[in-house]
């Protein structure tokens, strides 16, 4: 097992991965405590070689290669549910390493369902068994125990492994091009940077009403850039419920703020509360006019339930025959835009997607197709046909 701790032998294994078509990556990370990730190992493997384990925190080592390795075009980055690793390279790197392939998301497009565990992944594909013990690990301990470190370099063997097979499955089935436009969202650089003033978007708000919006975007952008500046989670800066709060009925007083429930005069008193003030009385303070207003949301039409329940069915039906899962072909909203619009702009209408399930769902609400049950199975028939 090979544990890399200095930017010289990191060089040496990244050279030797020159020229292979991919290399398999997975992260340990530490976030409890902080707002970025915390980087605390980097397992990395090739189509052949025993793999190593990159020592982030060793002193002294500088990671250049290994963002060398991430950032070139000619090797594949596999990872398994990537979306937090990539977010780690992002953030440290300033790209997301392309091309890459998520083998997560490809095992919706193979049937294996919404979101499969990795370990169960690799007893399906690899017919290998990880031992969990070590999961729970505080990975930026050292020295960490051969146990763990055999734990953690596990992932990215079997990683290749079940990478191989699912290439030559994909290859067989004619699926490889559905898998490649779903590494889309995760190919944006976008995806895995929040700006402040998006970050209201997280927030269940309670109420649509103008002032209180204003508030909660003010207050969320606020309490973002002050997460990201201090490096600290959110809820450390303002608990989701004291803020809310706060929206409800802004403060006008440090008495006022000292009262919500999840702060406390301290805070009150401070920095914190300072800017929290000032945020409400600038809010206040704004024309109504300039407060944002959310486009009022219709409830769904009654009289389309019974094509919406029809569309459920048959969208059980054609993924169940294709063996891909459901909610990578058409989530719950999307089935409501589809019974009220046959031109609606959703993924279901389109591409590979409309193969599958759109063309037959469009044809069901046109009565060109109907749906029965035989031998005990939900099965198509044409207009006329007995069930």
């Amino acid at each position: 097992m090979q544990i890399i701790t200095t930017t010289e032998t990191l060089g040496e294994y990244v050279a030797s991965l020159k020229g292979q078509p991919f290399v398999a990556v997975d992260t340990e990370f530490l976030r409890e405590n902080t707002y970025w990730p915390k980087l605390c190992l980097v397992q990395l493997a090739g189509p052949e070689d025993e793999g190593a384990i990159v020592d982030p925190l060793a002193k002294g080592i500088d990671l250049a290669p290994l963002y060398g390795l991430l950032y070139d075009p000619e090797i594949v980055k596999v990872f398994h549910a990537a979306r937090q690793d990539i977010e780690i390279f992002v953030h440290e790197g300033g790209e997301v390493p392309l091309p890459l392939f998520d083998t997560q998301v490809a095992a919706m497009v193979m049937g294996f369902g919404e979101q499969i565990a990795y370990d169960a992944l690799v007893r399906k594909l690899a017919g290998e068994h990880i031992d969990k013990t070590s999961r729970f690990t505080d990975w930026s301990r050292r020295p960490l125990s051969d146990k763990q470190l055999s734990y953690a370099l596990s992932d990215v063997t079997h990683l290749r492994t079940v990478y191989a097979k699912m290439l030559d499955e994909l290859e067989a089935t004619g699926r490889a091009d559905w898998v490649g436009g779903e590494m889309d969202v995760l190919a944006q650089r976008e995806t895995y940077i929040v700006e402040p003033e998006d970050a209201w978007k997280r927030l269940k708000t309670r109420t649509n009403k103008p002032r209180f919006l204003a508030m909660v975007q003010a207050l969320a952008a606020w309490r973002e850039r002050e997460a990201q500046n201090r490096d600290l989670p959110r809820n450390r800066v303002v608990r989701d419920e004291a803020l809310m709060e706060m929206a409800a009925d802004p403060p006008g007083s440090k008495d006022h703020l000292a009262k919500v429930r999840g702060f406390n005069r301290k805070m009150a008193d401070g920095p914190f509360g300072d800017a929290i003030l000032e945020i409400a009385a600038e809010v206040t303070a704004q024309p109504k006019e300039n407060w944002p207003r959310l486009p009022k949301q219709e409830p769904p039409d009654p009289a389309l339930a019974p094509a919406v329940e029809l569309l459920k069915v048959l969208l059980k039906r054609k993924c169940a025959e294709h063996n891909v899962a459901q909610k990578l072909v058409c989530p719950g909203p999307d089935l409501e835009k589809i019974a009220a619009d046959d031109e609606a702009d959703v993924p279901a209408l389109k591409g590979w997607r409309r193969t599958v399930f759109g063309e037959a769902a469009l044809d069901l609400k046109a009565g060109r197709i109907g749906l029965a049950m035989r031998g005990g199975e939900v099965v198509e028939i044409a207009p006329g046909d007995a069930p």
